[in-house]
């Protein structure tokens, strides 16, 4: 569940490792904030190219009705699937990040 403390640590009002941050912005994605002010989308995207981050568990549009597809709808490899993840930062960084609500 996305917080308000998530919130703050998204937008760097709040000191953060880097497993805090990529863990408040799997939570993003997992809560669909797509669209919410452009930053936050920015930040999901870049951690789900980077393969910081997983897509999240349902499919939902972006601020310009863009379908986000679930992680479960990619290929196994490309970016946003579990093993794109697990092979750019190991698999229990993607453990982890799969476990978040």
């Amino acid at each position: 569940m996305l917080t308000p403390a998530d919130c703050q640590v998204i937008e760097g009002q709040t000191a953060a490792d880097e497993a805090e941050f990529y863990a408040a912005v799997q939570r993003a994605i997992n809560a669909g904030a797509w669209s919410w002010q452009g930053h936050y989308g920015r930040t999901m995207m870049a951690a789900i190219k980077a393969g910081d981050c997983l897509l999240g568990r349902v499919a939902c549009d972006d601020a310009y009705g863009h379908p986000i597809p679930s992680r479960d709808q990619v290929e196994p490899g490309t970016q946003g699937s579990y093993a794109f993840v697990a092979i750019h930062r190991g698999e229990p960084w993607a453990d982890r990040l799969a476990a978040l609500s």
